[in-house]
């Protein structure tokens, strides 16, 4: 019998590290369901961004949210505005002005290699009908030609809007998802049509890591740009 297991959350604390960083003793239910409902509307609201990951960290006194995205201009707005809009709108609708929030928006290194990107581009491929077979091939050579070890893609549902739903899967390479060493990249997004919802699922291989990887870590180079680098498609901003 085949066990189900989510391949992130089965190496968190392996090469791993968690997206929410806060320790609560009392409040716990309340901040984890402030951080789902954060990360619910921040996706939802930039869907147009393909938002790779979010992390929440907790001071006494502020909260900081840094998003990873691979179009980040779409978060960011026309001088920054937009960004500061939405910091207000999460302290209001979210913190209730309990908190201050601070936001980083950076702009994913690997687009190409990014599950979460991966899938929802192919999502919004399927939602404007063009066919899934076309679309998987696509995602899996470009994937492979930036440098991945193995791609995975499954798809199932009423796949062009058949009577019958069934699931297709389309792999290259390898995807080791025994091996807790290997950094396997996965996400699940649906993708919403006319004839019903598609599930879509993807694996990306990058190879084995020794230690711990984090990717919300700011490199050497980036602390050398400093925090307030006003470029569109690199942007670090803290109110």
């Amino acid at each position: 019998m085949g066990h189900k297991v989510h391949p992130k959350i089965h190496r968190t604390q392996v090469i791993y590290t968690w997206d929410s960083k806060w320790y609560s003793k009392n409040n716990y239910s309340q901040f984890a369901e402030q951080d789902i409902k954060i990360r619910e509307f921040l996706v939802k609201k930039f869907k147009d961004a393909n938002i790779d990951a979010i992390s929440v960290e907790r001071g006494a006194k502020d909260m900081t949210i840094t998003i990873l995205a691979a179009k980040p201009g779409f978060i960011i707005g026309r001088g920054g505005k937009g960004i500061d809009e939405i910091r207000k709108e999460i302290e209001r609708k979210f913190l209730k002005m309990s908190l201050k929030a601070k936001l980083n928006v950076r702009e994913v290194k690997s687009p190409a290699l990014s599950a979460a990107v991966i899938a929802q581009t192919i999502a919004s491929d399927i939602e404007r009908r063009i066919p899934f077979r076309r679309v998987m091939k696509q995602s899996r050579d470009r994937v492979m030609k930036a440098g991945a070890k193995g791609i995975k893609i499954m798809l199932s549902g009423r796949l062009n809007g058949v009577e019958i739903a069934r699931r297709e899967t389309l792999s290259a390479g390898k995807v080791p998802l025994i091996t807790l060493r290997s950094d396997v990249d996965y996400f699940f997004v649906e993708a919403h049509t006319i004839y019903g919802v598609i599930g879509i699922k993807v694996w990306v291989y990058h190879g084995e890591v020794f230690g711990r990887k984090d990717k919300f870590a700011v490199t050497e180079e980036a602390n050398k740009k400093g925090p307030q680098k006003r470029d569109r498609n690199n942007f670090v901003k803290q109110k």
